[in-house]
């Protein structure tokens, strides 16, 4: 089943259920692929999919940082719901431990000794990782990893 089909069946299921938190975060989800996909002008691949629901969790996360600066408890609280619903349609995230067995595999691959080859092993790591962790992430784990080669 696609991704589209997945999210107005779950869609139509918060409409039955009278859940109001995710019935706005799957509208809004669903309006916010239509207009990747009009702008692409195909349907999303599974990556862009995922990046489309990044995209709408670091907003989300935006709006926390906001609000707890304007002391809006409510409105942090309820994003952070919103974040929840939105990372159900991520795939499983890596570990800490998993994450940097695969650096350390890729370092071995590379033949990489310092920091300063941060570069090529974050160029094969990110492909890998296919949403399954963020880039930043990433990139702390493989500064970690080169530091302690050094």
């Amino acid at each position: 089943m696609d991704t589209n089909q997945k999210l107005k069946e779950d869609l139509q299921k918060a409409i039955k259920d009278q859940d109001p938190l995710r019935k706005r975060v799957l509208r809004l989800l669903i309006s916010t692929i239509q207009l990747a996909e009009i702008a692409k002008g195909t349907q999303l691949s599974d990556s862009e999919f995922i990046a489309v629901v990044h995209k709408e969790i670091k907003t989300k996360l935006d709006t926390i940082a906001d609000a707890e600066k304007a002391g809006r408890a409510e409105m942090v609280a309820e994003s952070r719901l919103e974040i929840k619903e939105l990372e159900a349609y991520l795939p499983k995230q890596l570990s800490e431990a998993e994450l940097v067995v695969m650096v350390e595999e890729i370092i071995h691959e590379t033949g990489a000794s310092s920091p300063k080859d941060m570069g090529q092993v974050l160029k094969l790591l990110i492909p890998k990782l296919a949403g399954r962790a963020t880039n930043q992430d990433a990139s702390r784990v493989v500064k970690d990893c080169l530091s302690k080669l050094a």
